[in-house]
């Protein structure tokens, strides 16, 4: 059976989805107004799940792929923030140092979608790490409705510090050249930018429809920026010539692509949203900037 894409559903349902996933609308909010559009409870229930991440499906890279070898790894946070835990993942039996790429996952924690992501950079020849913010919590709890909301009861401060945590333990890694890039995805696309504005030493920062960072901090960014943005997400695009109107009065480099006509959260091929040619065109310049600047 083929599988949905966006382009299957009432874009109405999509604006809906996507408050839902943000956490402007409850579960039971997304049912009502779903309703409203397709007829009926039933109907509504049914594009729910047809919209509901498919981690299974979409795997790449299993956690026992011969290729990579992976482990838990925790770093000290700062001003007694405790730890910040996440998935460690590398090509096995690599020699010597690696870059590192810094995987800042979407508002529901480390789920089986941001560690494969983490696994197929590692296959790519990368060390890559995926700290969860939920990890003070007990973790990703392998449901996304609690995910979400357990991420909303975050503090953001100890969050933001946790990341900079996890920035800094990894330049100075051992087994690390001391070259760190991030890569964001929504949430991890705001904290990717965040990051450029924080870590001096960061090499480079590959947000994917992540919310820009105060005009003010962009003087303070020194990584080059590779930006990707969904075309039919007024919601993160907003923020967008204000922040292009910073970087270049700041003289930062910056590439930033714009991909028409697909939905916030095109490059998470578990949901719908997906959008293979642009997630594979995103992909790929993204794996083109981390060569150039990890290497």
């Amino acid at each position: 059976m083929p599988r949905s894409t966006a382009r299957d559903f009432d874009p109405a349902v999509l604006q809906l989805f996507d408050r839902y996933v943000h956490g402007d609308l409850s579960r039971r909010g997304f049912l009502d107004h779903a309703a409203r559009v397709a007829g009926s409870p039933a109907a509504a229930a049914g594009l729910l799940a047809a919209l509901s991440p498919q981690f299974a499906q979409a795997q790449q890279v299993a956690p026992d792929d011969p290729r990579i070898a992976t482990r838990s790894q925790a770093f000290d946070s700062p001003q007694g923030n405790g730890q910040v835990h996440g998935l460690l993942a590398r090509p096995a039996g690599a020699t010597g140092r690696m870059p590192v790429v810094l995987v800042v996952h979407e508002n529901r924690g480390l789920n089986p979608h941001i560690e494969d992501i983490t696994r197929r950079l590692a296959v790519a020849g990368y060390l890559a790490y995926a700290p969860d913010a939920l990890a003070h919590l007990g973790g990703y709890p392998g449901d996304e409705d609690k995910a979400r909301t357990l991420f909303g009861t975050l503090n953001a401060d100890k969050t933001r510090a946790d990341f900079r945590a996890a920035a800094g333990a990894l330049l100075a890694l051992p087994e690390g050249t001391g070259k760190v890039g991030v890569v964001g995805f929504c949430f991890g696309g705001g904290m990717a930018n965040y990051l450029a504005t924080q870590v001096a030493d960061l090499a480079c920062a590959v947000p994917f429809y992540g919310g820009q960072p105060p005009a003010a901090e962009v003087q303070r960014i020194r990584a080059p920026l590779l930006i990707h943005y969904a075309g039919e997400d007024d919601r993160i695009n907003a923020g967008w010539p204000g922040f292009e109107t910073a970087l270049k009065a700041a003289g930062k480099r910056y590439e930033a692509h714009i991909y028409p006509g697909v939905q916030h959260g095109f490059n998470n091929d578990t949901t719908p949203r997906y959008d293979a040619e642009a997630a594979r065109l995103a992909w790929g310049r993204t794996m083109g900037f981390f060569k150039t600047h990890l290497a």
